[in-house]
């Protein structure tokens, strides 16, 4: 008997430890594949976006969920080769624009505050912020205007976005059936849930960065500073990025500014803080009444997060991972396993 509870004891800890080693495998792949992993998270806001404005299209025009995908699709990726075809080549010009003139304007800014005598600390400054491989500022603000440029990984991530949208349910049934039949039905539910908070934060996110790119651009134009659409546009594009995208959206074109004199810079700088205070007073509140409002702190702090262990493309997607992961842990964790009530963003909101 004492030989057989051995035995029983010593398989008991072989199985153990075969669990902890696949699970340890299992980690040590995944962050391998990390890039990957947050690649098809991008696809399925991509796919977010096509089916919000698929079901908008099945209740207006009473079709087919098919053909509304398809006509979201459709609809989605034509204004974007239209707003290319009618506007790429002139932002395309002045994105080289900014590229050549940025170098000469800290060169400028450089030269500016030495006359200030702190021409040193600028130097250290910009020694402490200096890209990884030895890059200097003038090429890290280069990599800030180009961001969006890997054109392949976006083709891909649209693509499977494509993929995902048209046949949701096919792709959500494979991935519930790898859950304990126990708990397929709160794993939907909390997909589900998921889907509702960031469908809503990217209609609030979308309303938040066309207003900011238009005020950004009208208002550069009107400054008469040079390359005021792709200043606009990037402002725009890096509204998504909650915190640091408007801090380095105006890094750019204030030193585009103080190259032509420090009157403009500061009138640019007005500019964008002015733009800012609207967003948050103004259009936040305006917007959050259908929209998912997060946690100030939590959002920061995922930011951060992501940014160390994902690199650029964790700060670019930390917004949407946030609400997510904050849904997932609300219903999973906080009603589910402590059994405390709580609301989950987005609910009651369409």
């Amino acid at each position: 008997m004492a030989r057989k509870a051995d035995e029983t004891s010593d398989r008991r800890f072989v199985h153990r430890v075969l669990i902890v080693l696949g699970l340890t495998a299992l980690f040590i792949l995944a962050w391998q594949l990390r890039t990957l992993i947050l690649m098809f998270f991008g696809a399925i806001v991509v796919a977010t976006v096509f089916r919000a404005l698929g079901d908008r299209l099945e209740k207006l025009i009473g079709c087919r969920p098919g053909i509304a995908v398809a006509l979201s699709i459709t609809i989605i990726l034509g204004v974007a080769i239209a707003l290319i075809a009618l506007f790429g080549s002139h932002v395309a010009a002045q994105v080289q624009t900014l590229r050549e003139t940025l170098p000469a304007a800290w060169r400028a800014f450089e030269a500016r505050m030495g006359d200030l005598g702190l021409g040193e600390q600028i130097k250290q400054l910009a020694e402490s912020i200096r890209a990884p491989g030895g890059s200097s500022l003038s090429a890290f603000a280069g990599t800030v205007v180009s961001i969006g440029s890997g054109i392949a990984d976006v083709i891909v991530v649209i693509v499977a976005g494509i993929f995902l949208a048209t046949q949701p349910r096919f792709y959500l049934t494979g991935a519930v059936k790898m859950i304990p039949s126990g708990k397929r039905a709160l794993a939907l539910e909390s997909i589900t849930e998921s889907e509702q908070a960031l469908r809503l934060w990217l209609r609030g996110q979308l309303i938040a960065m066309v207003v900011v790119g238009l005020l950004t651009g009208i208002g550069l134009w009107a400054l008469g500073m040079p390359s005021a659409l792709a200043l606009g546009l990037l402002a725009g594009l890096l509204e998504f990025i909650p915190f640091a995208g408007p801090l380095l959206s105006a890094v750019p074109a204030i030193l585009l500014a103080l190259a032509v004199s420090p009157d403009l810079a500061l009138w640019v700088l007005l500019l964008y803080f002015a733009v800012q205070q609207f967003e948050g007073y103004v259009l936040t509140p305006l917007v959050q009444q259908y929209a998912v409002d997060l946690p100030g702190v939590v959002l920061l702090f995922s930011l951060i997060a992501f940014g160390i262990l994902f690199g650029t493309l964790g700060v670019i997607l930390a917004a949407p991972l946030t609400v997510v992961c904050y849904v997932l842990v609300k219903r999973l964790y906080v009603i589910e396993t402590l059994h405390t009530p709580t609301s989950i963003p987005g609910q009651g909101k369409d």
